[in-house]
């Protein structure tokens, strides 16, 4: 069981105690769960770490849910646990994503999508009395994928949400359930964090929205752990051609202050400057295809790093082999066609 520690102590005990993790060969810093997409680990030192609080935002239905979904896989797979806390999506929404990125780091284009996937599971091609896999077996990568997922489900906990009663104090109990259950402590994923609520709270959001970043952030230290939150844009953030910034986030003032890491997605073709495309209109299809991450806050390491990331949206993914963006981005569009 993993004793959570949080009395008083002094200095010289904290020395002490890590004097003694170092002699029995542990670690005596934070810990790093690898979010598995190069470089951003580099530049987070490792991965998402302990005690520290991510939100990873981008325009509506850019893919967040998706990345944040295969950055969990990808810690579950290495033998990390893992909690998703959804309050957009159902447990077979999110099997079917995984199975359909699965079969994409597989099979590649030719893997079988999402809406076949989303038939095997509704069970409207016919079959009776068969089973998720043998539905799958005429497909590129369906069983292969579905043998990948069973391989690391055990890690993953699904935790359904609602915007009216699963406030962070839910979150934490559910979290600590996990802790006693497995003996180990997971990565927690909220999707998203404007949704949780604040039961009897201020009906103002901006301070809706800092009293959960603040109760997210200090459960992650409480605990020890990494929470990983989606949030949610403003309306100008959600205009086309715009390079969302966190100013531009619901709760922004909260949201820039209380976590350790931002990370701010946006579709490439929307941010790059106007000369790459006036002198080779190429680029413009080109640059459809790639997603830009940028590390906007960054308390372990550097901040203000733009790296890219192709999409593969037909499969449910993005390539983890990234890089960092050598072409130079705005704040808005010129729209070149």
């Amino acid at each position: 069981m993993v004793a959570m520690d949080t009395g008083l102590r002094q200095l010289s005990q904290v020395l002490e105690t890590a004097d003694s993790k170092l002699r029995q060969g542990q670690s005596a810093g934070g810990r790093a769960w690898p979010t598995g997409f190069d470089p951003l680990d580099s530049y987070l030192s490792g991965g998402v770490r302990s005690g520290e609080l991510v939100l990873v935002g981008g325009p509506q239905g850019f893919g967040k849910t998706m990345w944040v979904l295969q950055a969990l896989r990808n810690m579950v797979a290495e033998g990390h646990q893992g909690v998703y806390f959804s309050y957009e999506h159902d447990e077979y929404t999110v099997l079917e994503r995984l199975i359909a990125l699965e079969a994409g780091l597989l099979y590649g284009p030719e893997a079988v999508g999402m809406r076949r996937i989303r038939a095997a599971l509704e069970a409207t091609d016919g079959q009776g009395e068969v089973d998720l896999a043998d539905r799958l077996a005429d497909t590129a990568g369906g069983r292969e994928a579905l043998q990948m997922v069973r391989s690391y489900s055990p890690r993953l906990f699904f935790a359904r949400s609602n915007g009216a009663t699963s406030d962070v104090r839910e979150i934490a109990e559910r979290t600590e359930e996990i802790i006693r259950q497995t003996g180990e402590l997971p990565v927690v994923v909220v999707d998203y964090l404007q949704k949780v609520p604040v039961p009897d709270g201020p009906d103002a959001e901006e301070e809706r929205i800092t009293l959960v970043a603040e109760g997210l952030k200090d459960l992650a230290l409480r605990l020890q752990i990494p929470i990983v939150a989606i949030v949610a844009a403003e309306r100008e953030g959600l205009v086309s051609g715009k390079r969302l910034r966190v100013n531009m986030l619901r709760g922004s003032s909260a949201l820039a202050y209380e976590p350790d890491v931002i990370l701010l997605m946006n579709d490439k073709y929307d941010v790059v400057a106007r000369h790459h495309l006036v002198f080779d209109v190429g680029n413009a299809e080109r640059f459809r295809s790639w997603a830009v991450m940028t590390i906007e806050k960054n308390r372990s390491g550097l901040d203000k790093i733009d790296l890219e990331f192709q999409k593969h949206f037909e499969q449910g993914r993005f390539d983890t082999k990234g890089r960092v963006v050598s072409e130079q981005l705005v704040d808005e569009r010129v729209f070149v066609e």
